[in-house]
C-alpha cells in the first residue's frame, strides 16, 4: 500500500515530525510519498528518515521548487 503526505506547508522541524509521525501509522513494507519544499526540508527530511531506519528509495524534482520523497518503512 502506497500513502501520501504534503509537507509544503511545514516548516522544520515539523517536516520530519509529520512524515515520522505518519511512517509510525504504516505497516513495515508500506511506501509513503512525501511532497516537500526544497531547501532545508529536502537536506533533513531525507537524511532523518535514514537515520530512523527508513529506506529513501527515490528523491524526484518536481515543478516549482519542490521534491517528491519515496520512503519505504
Amino acid at each position: 500500500m502506497k500513502h501520501f503526505l504534503d509537507i509544503t506547508k511545514e516548516t522544520c522541524p515539523m517536516t520530519f515530525v509529520k512524515v515520522k509521525l505518519q511512517l509510525a501509522k504504516m505497516d513495515a513494507g508500506e511506501k509513503l510519498e512525501v511532497l516537500l519544499n526544497k531547501g532545508e526540508p529536502l537536506e533533513n527530511v531525507p537524511r532523518s528518515c535514514e537515520e530512523q531506519g527508513f529506506k529513501v528509495l527515490s528523491n524526484e524534482p518536481t515543478d516549482n521548487n519542490k521534491h517528491l520523497l519515496l520512503i519505504q518503512k
